[in-house]
């Protein structure tokens, strides 16, 4: 079980972005006295209500947005989407990826603590780089959210001849339940990419 979740871990998603087409479908649908029209964020519509008046709408979007699972919440922006995995053997794993690979992977573990599997979870997420030649080094670590609660494990940072890749690795459990918390983050993308890591920690809520 451990090794399909640790696997499981390494899913990216990559996020494509193509030309809109008037014919493509829209992302909400708004319903005002029992009229209905499909509209996109930051577009206006005229919808022609019961009796024949019109009335202007528009819908926009916040920038930010909270995701809730079944033991924690965060903040993330609202333009990235959070998905949701059930791995089984009462695991569910939740996944935040922007288009340029920086993760946020939040595990929810329903039977174990899953504070242990730390080093097994970055092993399987550094191997393919340390087997191409990539050093990796690393060290215990603590995070302590805005709530007292603190999370251990480890920081690691992967090296290649081209790029490196820093990873935080923590957990936080009960006897038989816990969060498994892993982020990803590239060197080139630090100064762009940072503020969803920061965000994410900032808001972070575990109750546990």
């Amino acid at each position: 079980m451990r090794l399909r979740l640790a696997a499981a871990a390494l899913a990216t998603i990559m996020l494509c972005a193509g030309s809109a087409r008037a014919e493509d479908p829209k992302a909400f649908r708004l319903t005002i006295d029992g009229v209905a029209v499909d509209i996109d964020p930051g577009e206006d519509v005229t919808i022609t209500l019961p009796g024949g008046k019109t009335s202007k709408a528009r819908l926009d979007r916040n920038d930010f947005a909270t995701f809730s699972g079944g033991t924690f919440s965060f903040v993330h922006p609202s333009t990235i989407s959070v998905t949701k995995n059930a791995l089984g053997d009462g695991v569910t794993q939740y996944l935040m990826a922007s288009a340029l690979g920086t993760i946020v992977v939040v595990q929810e573990y329903g039977k174990l603590n899953p504070v242990s599997l730390n080093q097994l979870m970055l092993q399987e997420m550094t191997r393919e780089s340390v087997q191409a030649g990539g050093r990796l080094t690393q060290e215990p670590t603590t995070r302590k959210l805005p709530d007292g609660k603190e999370l251990t494990g480890v920081k690691a940072t992967v090296k290649t001849r081209t790029e490196r890749a820093d990873f935080e690795i923590v957990g936080f459990g009960l006897p038989d339940q816990g969060l498994l918390i892993i982020t990803r983050i590239g060197d080139h993308d630090v100064a762009t990419e940072q503020p969803l890591i920061d965000k994410f920690w900032e808001t972070l809520k575990v109750k546990l």
